[in-house]
Order: structure tokens, then C-alpha cells, then sequence
């Protein structure tokens, strides 16, 4: 092992043994290259009075070279500001806005300490460096039977991990219990990534205060236990909240710093907070009980997940990344992100007034509980959801997504209010003919 992955691990075993009991082996090797090259150059860049040949980058009259034909695209911004190389963990600027932003969205958040955001590729990019940080075949991940797929391929194929899932809804409301259930059987002494989502995709609902506080204190149970708990939050829909009766802060405000045997992991992006999915800029906040703000556990974590971040993709693009970070400053960005949120509701009330109105579609599909987010999946009841997708498609020309063979889920993101009577009627029709 690389003398400055030991040197890391010793930082957070002296702080809190339990993390490392939580680290793949891959994590427990892994470290940020801090006294190679890159340590190299950035001394040089503060040291280098006279001429500074360390970076491998080309300059001109002090300014990143640029092909006009390139720079004619983004009028505007400086060379340098565009195109050079951001550091691992993302430009600090970001870093240090996206803590205000969540800080601002979870009060209850500035009372307990966390590492400050790390820069990913996207939540995609997020959650796969979990997986190489925390997760070694074999290990075990709970999360509910309605997920997102890109959860199978980061824990299953890709780190080898025995899934286990639990029933997300029972009797049209989120069945806390099969949580509990599914925690109090985990051996204490071992470890579990719980995996959470909420908004959910693909259900698009978000638990009330009552039923986050009970998730949030099976979670606490289990660590008190001796279970080693990786809480992942994917906060990806975090503020698109439809119902005035549910939790508003990110669950990660309930777990952060609460025990030493459970790490919360808050996993979020601009995506779709600042509406920009093309951009691919997420991060990762990591907190954990009996470590303070600053303290070498957060300082060791950031180093190895910089390493992850330096061994594969080197950084993020910093164009991305500066663009996010004016849209963060500008004094209107809370107001504008209020009025999408606002439109997103109105497309959220179009679908369930319309399937208020028309009792009769009962007979072939019902909504699961929907109140937030992107997305509202259907129950099937006469068809497999797969055929009747493909119907929709081939005859009625409408995309939705088969989730399993009874669920199918329907994005009313992308759909005008006004368009959304019609789909579910098309829907219903597709259905009504498979009965045929």
C-alpha cells in the first residue's frame, strides 16, 4: 500500500476506527497523489516569480492559448476562466456555494458538521465513487425495489455487491416498516450501504415529516446496534416538492453527525436543481458522528475520493463548474428556481386531476403515491407494462418507461399541462384494447 494511503488511513482510524471498517479495500488503498506532480505544480504556481514550467497546459501572453473558433462559442468568458484544468475536488468557489445553497435549503444543517462538497461528474459520477470508496463484493446494499437502474449497474455489476431490497409502498402509502424489517436483520459487527432516495425515481414520492423521522431513527438504531451504516442520500429532485405535508430538508439533515457508526453520504447535482443536465456537475458531502468540522477524517476522505476522481476522469469541467457557480451568485437564482419548481407543480396537480376525473381508468392502471419530483409510476392491472409500452409506442406514438412488468412510469417533467389529459387517455385506450 502507498505510504500515503496508509498515512491517511491512520488519520481516520485515529479519529473514528469504525470509517475504516466501512471502506472497500480499494478505498483503504486509495490517495491523492499530493507530493507528485500535481503537489509539484501547484507550489510552483505559488512560488514561481520568474517563470513557472511545471504545467501542462500552453499559455500565451499569460492567458490559456484558445483557437478562435473555439473561444467565438463563449463570448464572454476569458480563456483561462474556460478552459484550464479544475482541481480534483472541483474549483473552490463552487465547493463553498453549493455548502451556502444546502445550507440555505436545510437549516438544520449549519448544527452538525460535514466535509465540504466534492465535485463529481454528475450524481452518476457521484454514486460510482461511493461504490469504489465503501463497497467490495459480497457487501451488502439495501435499497427499496423501486430505484433508479443505474444503482444495479454501479453496486451490483460494477463493485459486485448482494443487494437486498424492501417494499416501498404497502396499502398506497411508503411502508416504513419493511425499512426497519429490512435493517433490524443486518449483523451487527458487519456493515450496510442504505441506499435513499427522495425525491424517488421512479415513484416521484417523498416520505412526510413522520415517516423521514422514523427512517431516519431505524438508521440511528441500527448504528447504536454495532451495524456499521453507509446512509447514501441521493438527493438528485431535491426542492421539486409538490405537497405542503412533506419533508422539506434532505434527509441527510437528519442523519449528519449523529453516531459514529453511521456515515451519511448527501450525493447531489446542479442537474436538476439548476435545470442544466448536460453540464454533469454533482457532488458528494460526507458526514460522520464524532468528527468536527475540518477535522483529518473529512480532510482524508476528500484526498481519497480526489484520488478515485484523479485516476479516472483527472477533474470536471471547469466551464461547467463556472457556470454553475454564476448561476449560484446571481441574486434572482432562488427566485427562478422557485418558478420551475412552481411549473413542475402544476404538471404534478394536471396529472392527478386528471386521473381524479376519470374513475373509470381504475380499472386498467392506478397511481402510486406521487408528490414531488420528476416522475409518477403506474400501477398496470390488464397488461404486462412492458407490451403496453411497446403499444403505446408503435401505435399511439408515446415513450414511457417500463419499470417492471406491472409498473410504468411516466415522466410529466416533459410534458406541456395542457398535453397531459390526452396522454393518460391514450394510455387508457392502450390498455382498454389489450383487454379486447
Amino acid at each position: 500500500m502507498n505510504s500515503l494511503a496508509i498515512e491517511l488511513n491512520e488519520k481516520i482510524a485515529q479519529t473514528n476506527p469504525y470509517l475504516m471498517g466501512m471502506l472497500s479495500s480499494l478505498g483503504k488503498r486509495m490517495y491523492f497523489p499530493s507530493k507528485g506532480i500535481l503537489s509539484q505544480s501547484a507550489e510552483a504556481k505559488q512560488l514561481a516569480s520568474k517563470y513557472n514550467a511545471s504545467i501542462g497546459t500552453a499559455m500565451e501572453n499569460g492567458k490559456a492559448m484558445a483557437l478562435n473558433s473555439v473561444m467565438g462559442s463563449l463570448p464572454g468568458w476569458s480563456t483561462s476562466d474556460a478552459l484550464l484544468y479544475a482541481p480534483s475536488l472541483g474549483i473552490p468557489e463552487l465547493r463553498e456555494a453549493w455548502r451556502q445553497k444546502n445550507l440555505q435549503d436545510n437549516p438544520s444543517l449549519s448544527n452538525y458538521p460535514g466535509s465540504l462538497p466534492i465535485v463529481t461528474n454528475g450524481l452518476s459520477n457521484a454514486l460510482s465513487l461511493v461504490a469504489d470508496l465503501f463497497v467490495d463484493a459480497g457487501d451488502t446494499v439495501l435499497l427499496p425495489d423501486m430505484n433508479w437502474d443505474n444503482y444495479l449497474l454501479n453496486f451490483q455489476d460494477r463493485a459486485g455487491a448482494n443487494l437486498q431490497f424492501w417494499h416501498f409502498f404497502r396499502d398506497s402509502k411508503l411502508d416504513v416498516t419493511a425499512l426497519q424489517q429490512s435493517l433490524a436483520i443486518q449483523p451487527a459487527g458487519g456493515k450496510v450501504l442504505v441506499l435513499l432516495n427522495f425525491p424517488n425515481n421512479p415513484s416521484g414520492y417523498t416520505p412526510t415529516q413522520s415517516e423521514g423521522e422514523a427512517i431516519a431513527a431505524a438508521l440511528l438504531e441500527t448504528a447504536k446496534r454495532g451495524v456499521n451504516v453507509i446512509a447514501l442520500i441521493d438527493d438528485a429532485y431535491y426542492g421539486l416538492f409538490f405537497n405542503e405535508n412533506i419533508m422539506r430538508e434532505s434527509l441527510y439533515s437528519q442523519l449528519a453527525g449523529r453516531h459514529p457508526r453511521l456515515l451519511a453520504i448527501k450525493a447531489d447535482a446542479a442537474t436538476k436543481e439548476l435545470y442544466v443536465w448536460g453540464l454533469r456537475v454533482g457532488f458528494l458531502t460526507f458526514s460522520i458522528g464524532g468528527a468536527e468540522n475540518g477535522s483529518p477524517l473529512y480532510t482524508a476522505l476528500e484526498a481519497k475520493t480526489a484520488g478515485l476522481i484523479r485516476s479516472t476522469i483527472s477533474n470536471g469541467c471547469v466551464l461547467s463548474q463556472r457556470i454553475a457557480v454564476r448561476a449560484l451568485h446571481d441574486p434572482a437564482f432562488y427566485e427562478q428556481r422557485t418558478a420551475k419548481a412552481s411549473l413542475m407543480a402544476e404538471r404534478a396537480r394536471a396529472v392527478q386531476e386528471t386521473l381524479d376525473h376519470h374513475p373509470e381508468y381504475a380499472e386498467y392502471f392506478v397511481a402510486y403515491p406521487f408528490n414531488s419530483g420528476y416522475f409518477m409510476c403506474l400501477q398496470i392491472k390488464q397488461s404486462n407494462s412492458e407490451q403496453l409500452r411497446q403499444q403505446l409506442l408503435q401505435k399511439f406514438g408515446v415513450g414511457t418507461i417500463s419499470i417492471t412488468n406491472t409498473n410504468l412510469r411516466i415522466a410529466f417533467s416533459c410534458l406541456e399541462v395542457q398535453e397531459i389529459p390526452d396522454l393518460f387517455q391514450l394510455i387508457y385506450q392502450a390498455a382498454r384494447e389489450f383487454k379486447a
